[in-house]
């Protein structure tokens, strides 16, 4: 599995498009966003939540639509699956290299953030992370099958988009919950049931990915 995380990086390292797609896509909806609210307005501080989670949500998508990309463009897919390794360990390493990609964008986005929206840096900000990293892992885990169900589609584009986007509503919503508390500088205690339900979708995805992978990357 480790091999094919490095081969993930390596060929993303070569070419970057899918972290020029994340930042790029990311930067966009903070900059449009960010300019649609009064900056004197208290319903600024109270949308920067949903903004934040918008951009990631949006730029994730874009980003998973590559996730197959190179494998379909190459022909290389069916040497791939021919791998002498279970199929679900081969989604889990791209799980695990489409997570690092979106984690890694964050590691810009969330500055960008804190520029154009001016939220209260207390120690309750770790919440804002802690929401990102649970609400990526899920995005990654349910993302990656169904950009495997979407790549043979003609229509990959729009296919993932509208697959995906109602399946993580719960992802959203949570994801806004936890950074709303955590900018108002609220204990984390007092959202610990959308951390939970944020839990459960990663864990229910990733185990689930795990076991059909095999069957959705059938010809």
């Amino acid at each position: 599995m480790l091999a094919l995380i490095r081969k993930e990086l390596q060929l993303e390292w070569r070419t970057r498009e899918t972290m020029a797609s994340l930042l790029l896509l990311g930067l966009l909806t903070l900059l449009v966003l960010s300019f649609a609210f009064d900056p004197t307005s208290a319903i600024r501080a109270e949308a920067a939540p949903g903004v934040l989670w918008t951009a990631v949500i949006f730029a994730g998508v874009l980003g998973l639509n590559r996730s197959f990309v190179s494998e379909r463009d190459n022909d290389c897919l069916q040497g791939l699956l021919l791998c002498p390794v279970d199929r679900g360990t081969i989604y889990l390493a791209k799980t695990a290299a489409n997570f690092l990609f979106m984690l890694a964008a964050q590691v810009v986005l969330v500055p960008l953030f804190v520029f154009f929206f001016n939220p209260s840096l207390s120690p309750q900000f770790s919440g804002v992370i802690v929401s990102l990293f649970l609400g990526l892992l899920g995005l990654a885990a349910a993302g990656t099958l169904f950009a495997a169900i979407s790549v043979r589609t003609r229509a990959r584009e729009v296919m993932l988009p509208l697959l995906l986007l109602p399946l993580v509503v719960p992802v959203f919503i949570a994801g806004v919950k936890v950074t709303t508390r955590a900018l108002a500088a609220r204990p984390l205690a007092e959202v610990a049931h959308w951390i939970h339900l944020m839990i459960g979708f990663d864990v229910v995805f990733l185990v689930v990915g795990w076991l059909v992978f095999e069957y959705v990357v059938e010809e």
